[in-house]
Formats: C-alpha cells, structure tokens, sequence
C-alpha cells in the first residue's frame, strides 16, 4: 500500500522529470482529488494508506498531466475570482490574468448598480459570471461562436444560481445586438499570433480550444472587429474592458481611438505586465 505523503512524493517526481511548471501544486492538487483528501489530510496523516482505487485514480491523473494535459481538463474544473467553473476543452480554462477585468469592471460599477453586460467570447462563462456573482443587481448576456462553450457557460450559471440574471447566444460577437444596448461590455479574444501557436506550452497548444487562441498573422485580427462593435452595442457613457497579449498595448489602445473611445486606462496584472484596456463611449 501507498501512503499519502509517499504518493505525493513520487507524484512530484514524475511530473519534475515529465518538464510540467508547477509539478510540486500540481502532484498535490491531484493527489487530493484521487484520494478525496485536503491539504491538511496531508499534513496531519501523512502515512494514510490509499485504496487501490484510489491508486488506480491517482494513477490516471498523473499519466495524464505527465502528457501534458491541463490539471483543469483532468478534474474538469478550475477556480477563476472567487467562484469555481466546470472547464472542458471546448474553452478556454480561465486564468488569473484574466481576473484583472474583473477588479477594473468592480472598481467601475459599484455595488447595488443596476447595469447590463455584454461578454464577447464568453467562453466558459469566466468573467461574465464573476461579475454577476459580485453584483446582484447586474444582468448580463454572453455570446460566442462556439455552441459547445455556450453549453459549458450555461451550466456554469445554473451551478452558480444565475440563470435567472445570465443569457446567452450563439452568434459572431455582436451580430444581431441592437446598439446603444450596454452599460458594459468585456471581452478577452484570441490575440496569439498565428506562427506564436506553436511555441506555446503542450497544455496550451495541444489542449486549448484554437479558436479562443489564434488571433491572426499579427495577433489584432479579433480587436480590429471588436473595436468599431464595442462602440456601437455601448450606450453612451458605457464603459468597456479588453484584455489583450505582451507588445500589444499601443496597437489596441489605437483602434479603440479611431472607433471612437475616450478616457482610455491600461491596468495591469499581478505580474506587472499590461493586461486591460477600458475606456468609455464618447
């Protein structure tokens, strides 16, 4: 028999030696999946014995990461803000990063606002349901291309309790809105240069939808469309919030100009990199 702090050990092992990031959070990570144990489990009862199926889970998990699959993909689910979502490989699993649209959009519309959300690209429905979970009186819409991600966001709301205040629609980003429609609209597009895809990570470029990934030759191709509809579903005064990729700050900032933005921000992440522009509809 295997103990817990044995089999977190040559866990650790196996995904150092497989070249994975994290190999020390994630061994642990899965160990407390296979074995429905918690990190205090862990510490306090080091030489609890795993059950062969345990084992047996355990085992899956760590072939599975040593090929580079995502953790996220593996236990199907992903921690974004301060809620927890189902991820699957029709989307994009959602990233610490990303949570940065979140702390400008919460900054913006304080709490017991109403207002209405649009979430371009919604994905697995990350940010437009972290939003709506920290603001009651907000009500939000959600569109995206792919009909497989729209089923993993529609789940995503009604495990959260918000279905009732999040709708979503299969369209190509604002086609078919109305204009002058939001208070807000957020989005996080595909801005990875076509010839970067390659040199990605394996759990990246191997595991991640593409779609949500590929951004064109030069990375812009998603913003270039985005900028002029953004402006336009927005009432006036609305504000907006768009991640975006490294070196890319100038040329986005630059097309949300020319559509007609105003009073533009650029935020940055927890690792100190540019990460968002917002700005307002004139």
């Amino acid at each position: 028999m295997t103990s817990l702090v044995s089999a977190w050990n040559e866990a650790k092992r196996r995904l150092e030696a497989a070249g994975v990031e994290s190999p020390v959070i994630d061994a642990r990570v899965l160990l407390e999946a296979a074995a429905g144990a918690s990190r205090a489990d862990i510490l306090a009862e080091p030489r609890r014995e795993l059950s062969k199926p345990q084992m047996a889970t355990l085992e899956d998990y760590l072939a599975r990461r040593e090929a580079r699959e995502p953790v996220s993909h593996i236990l199907g689910a992903k921690g974004f803000w301060k809620i927890m979502l189902r991820v699957t490989p029709d989307v994009l699993a959602p990233r610490p990063d990303t949570e940065t649209i979140v702390e400008v959009v919460l900054a913006a519309f304080p709490e017991g606002w109403p207002f209405a959300i649009l979430d371009l690209g919604v994905g697995s429905g990350a940010i437009l349901l972290a939003i709506l979970a920290e603001r009651p009186q907000a009500r939000g819409v959600g569109v995206d291309a792919s009909e497989e991600a729209l089923a993993v966001a529609r789940e995503n709301a009604a495990e959260l309790g918000l279905t009732s205040r999040a709708a979503f629609m299969r369209t190509d980003w604002t086609a078919g809105l109305d204009g002058d429609q939001f208070d807000l609209v957020v989005s996080n597009p595909p801005y990875i240069p076509t010839g970067d895809i390659a040199k990605l990570a394996p759990e990246v470029r191997n595991h991640e939808p593409r779609l949500a990934l590929d951004g064109g030759r030069d990375g812009l191709a998603a913003y270039r469309a985005l900028a002029p509809q953004i402006l336009r579903v927005l009432k006036p005064g609305g504000e907006f919030a768009v991640e975006f990729g490294v070196g890319q700050r100038e040329a986005v900032a630059g097309l949300f100009t020319a559509a007609g933005a105003e009073s533009l921000r650029v935020t940055q992440d927890l690792g100190g990199r540019d990460r968002v522009l917002s700005g307002h509809k004139k």
